[in-house]
């Protein structure tokens, strides 16, 4: 049986309809599924958490390889599906709960005590209304991670994985890029769902870093600053951070452009992190 002859067996079965309030598209592509899959790169001594499981597509195959899979399912209707599909697997874990509410580093505390876990990965089909909550989650909070592995809407995708100084740089690439590796694994055509969304979608995998690559005592005033930049990006570097409180007066920031030998004429999404690291610390200095 093919992933599409599967997933319209399952949602007549069910009675099951897409909810769009949810961002649901469900996945019916082998090669697309074999390629999260593979470029995860799981192990059987891994804990994958699967955010949003939907009907256990990539699921199935998850439990397959790694050690144990903790899904993380918002929609009750999925969460009988799930139960009934993978509860003879002795790998397989289900929580009922809205991610961004979830203690993560809570769970992986106590999945550590109780299994012999060597890696923690994050696998996941997620939702385009709330891709970047949950990215920003997983990445902000510094869980033992070794890598997030989700297919999200191409557009949003490409900011993420861009390197910061290049076209589709925006704040949130700051953010990705102090945090982890990214790379682009495998473009989406809409016909690779159903429904089939409007957009392209993207599968990325960040890779956590042991190290930032930029050393900076509060970190919280670099992305403050970066975050500022970007709420006026037509604007210059300069005129943004003025009117944003974040420079004193227009005479200080120029001085301080001038001081770390960035133009003064400059773009926001032209700097790299390490400019706006500098900037941060003169700023508390």
């Amino acid at each position: 049986m093919t992933i599409l002859e599967e997933t319209k067996f399952i949602m007549n079965k069910y009675h099951i309809k897409a909810n769009k309030s949810l961002g649901q598209n469900f996945l019916i592509s082998e090669e697309v599924v074999q390629e999260i899959v593979n470029s995860s790169q799981i192990e059987k001594e891994d804990l994958v958490i699967e955010i949003g499981p939907g009907l256990g597509t990539l699921t199935k195959c998850l439990l397959e390889k790694a050690g144990k899979v903790i899904c993380i399912e918002l929609d009750k209707k999925m969460i009988h599906i799930l139960q009934d599909r993978f509860s003879l697997y002795d790998n397989f874990a289900l929580l009922n709960q809205d991610v961004l509410k979830v203690d993560l580093r809570q769970l992986i505390k106590k999945e550590k005590e109780k299994e012999n876990i060597k890696n923690i990965k994050i696998v996941a089909n997620l939702p385009y209304y709330i891709t970047t909550p949950i990215i920003m989650k997983l990445l902000e909070e510094e869980l033992p991670l070794e890598s997030i592995t989700v297919m999200i809407q191409k557009e949003v995708a490409d900011r993420l994985i861009a390197v910061p100084g290049e076209k589709e740089t925006g704040a949130i690439t700051y953010s990705v890029y102090y945090y982890a590796q990214a790379e682009g694994i495998l473009e989406v055509p809409n016909h690779s769902f159903i429904p089939e969304p409007q957009v392209t979608s993207k599968v990325i995998k960040l890779v956590i870093r042991k190290q930032p690559p930029v050393k900076i005592a509060k970190k919280e005033r670099m992305f403050q600053v970066i975050k500022n930049a970007f709420m006026q990006r037509r604007k210059t570097l300069l005129n943004a951070l003025v009117n944003t409180k974040i420079f004193e007066s227009k005479e200080k920031g120029m001085q301080i452009l001038q001081d770390l030998d960035i133009a003064v004429n400059i773009r926001p999404e032209k700097l790299t992190l390490e400019d706006y690291a500098n900037i941060a610390k003169l700023l508390e200095n």
